[in-house]
């Protein structure tokens, strides 16, 4: 569970770095050459939208993913009386 969790955080944050960076690259490079933004028939920030909505959907599975582990490792630690032997060790 825990190597799981840790997967879905690097996964959470490799995502959002790269929106991040890209979405930074994309306003500089429109900033340096609007020329080339300009044949296209869609505006310039499009890119950075679509990326945006993609980078949302994966980051809500993740949480969703991240809330499932939670409740699924509550349930077991629940029914096999775990979660109450911790509390009686503190």
């Amino acid at each position: 569970m825990k190597k799981l969790n840790q997967i879905l955080n690097s996964i959470m944050g490799a995502f959002t770095g790269v929106f991040i960076g890209r979405s930074i690259f994309v306003l500089w490079n429109h900033k340096m050459r609007p020329e080339l933004y300009a044949m296209q028939s869609a505006p310039w920030y499009t890119g950075i939208l679509v990326d945006g909505v993609m980078t949302l959907v994966v980051l809500g599975s993740c949480f969703l993913l991240k809330l499932g582990l939670k409740y699924y490792k509550k349930k077991t630690e629940e029914h096999t009386g775990l979660g109450k032997t911790r509390e009686r060790a503190e």
